[in-house]
């Protein structure tokens, strides 16, 4: 299996990797900094550089539904680079740290709303979370007010891992409704933000809440009898 050096470290941009496999559905390397589409957040574009001065651009990174590889999907008409080959994978860091900044502005939301999640989607600039809200009404503006409070709190971002176990006897960590943390490879990371939050995640994160930026709240809808959307803006 690919070593995902992102679980570890959302900021490393690029790493030497040599490539396992190809075919029409991928590139899989033996390590990689590109994180695959998964958990409500959209996989890394960016690039493949060969040690002969070519190129491989990366349009998307996505799991294979049936095995769980973890492949890098050229853009059309790119040919891979051959099995084998040493190669530097390099991310779109200026998108990747958006959407960092974003799925952690996502936590501080749900920290706020102690409600089941019931979806969810990471954006560069516009993110949504979907949570199970009948009959309530949420305050935009202190929604707004008390996420930018915790932005400007800079809160410590941290990971840890806990057994499969651990997850199964403390079911409250689990925030989303509709997906559940992968389980079965004998441990789970957790996303911990100091004081406020603590929960299943693994996406990218920034280090500290301060890099998130100012944040508006968008529109609050209704999505059916139950859920309230709520549509998070990252205004720079």
């Amino acid at each position: 299996m690919t070593v995902e050096i992102f679980r570890e470290d959302s900021y490393a941009r690029q790493c030497r990797t040599t490539v396992v496999a190809a075919d029409d559905r991928g590139i899989q390397l033996d390590r990689t900094v590109f994180y695959a589409t998964g958990g409500g957040q959209p996989g890394d574009s960016g690039v493949l550089r060969l040690d002969d001065g070519r190129s491989v651009p990366i349009g998307e990174t996505r799991r294979d539904r049936e095995t769980g590889e973890h492949l890098h999907v050229p853009t059309e008409g790119t040919p891979p680079p051959a099995v084998g080959a040493a190669v530097t994978a390099a991310i779109d860091w200026e998108r990747r740290y958006r959407l960092m900044r974003m799925h952690t502005a996502m936590h501080l939301v749900c920290s706020l709303i102690p409600q089941g999640v019931t979806g969810g989607a990471v954006g560069e600039t516009k993110s949504r979370l979907d949570f199970d809200l009948p009959d309530t009404v949420i305050d935009r503006e202190w929604l707004e007010g008390e996420v930018n409070r915790l932005v400007a709190a800079d809160r410590a971002v941290a990971f840890r891992w806990i057994t499969d176990e651990e997850l199964a006897a403390h079911p409250e960590l689990v925030r989303t409704m509709s997906v559940k943390p992968p389980t079965g490879a004998g441990r789970v990371r957790l996303v911990s933000i100091e004081g406020v939050d603590l929960q299943p995640c693994g996406g990218t994160h920034v280090a500290r809440t301060g890099e998130i930026g100012r944040l508006e709240i968008g529109k609050i809808e209704n999505k059916g009898k139950h859920n309230r959307r709520v549509n998070i803006l990252l205004v720079d």
